[in-house]
């Protein structure tokens, strides 16, 4: 899990940290952007914030979100499964980042070749499904 100069004990408290505020988020039905989730990771962990001018540091995140859908599919398993990095949304857009997308098609949920409005149909998709979970749980 370690990389991106950071310790597997960094990442174990991000992973937490990440999926508990996103979980959160989505009791709140909202979404949240990489800024929020980044400044709300600091404050919570005490770890160094990403910096997002520097690429290295915005795959790190991008890795981050990765072992949260990881983590919540482990502790909460769904078929298909259930994209808690979906509500993480660009500052001032309403999409996903491509690394969600790319995330996606490496598990198998979106084709490779999927066009611009398949992959907008999946996003919405994935966002419904995760306010059909949380809904209950608010």
């Amino acid at each position: 899990m370690s990389g991106y100069g950071r310790a597997d004990s960094e990442w174990g408290e991000l992973v937490h940290a990440g999926r508990k505020f996103l979980i959160e988020r989505a009791k709140l039905d909202t979404t949240t952007s990489y800024t929020e989730l980044n400044a709300t990771l600091a404050r919570r962990t005490g770890c160094r914030p990403f910096d997002f001018e520097r690429a290295d540091e915005r795959a790190a995140m991008g890795h981050l979100l990765g072992l949260i859908v990881e983590d919540d599919q482990r502790r909460e398993p769904t078929d298909p499964p259930l994209m808690l990095s979906a509500l993480v949304i660009y500052l001032n857009a309403n999409d996903a980042g491509s690394g969600f997308y790319q995330l996606a098609k490496e598990q198998g949920l979106l084709s490779v070749s999927a066009s611009a409005d398949e992959r907008l149909v999946f996003w919405a998709g994935q966002l419904k499904r995760i306010r059909e979970r949380y809904a209950a749980r608010a």
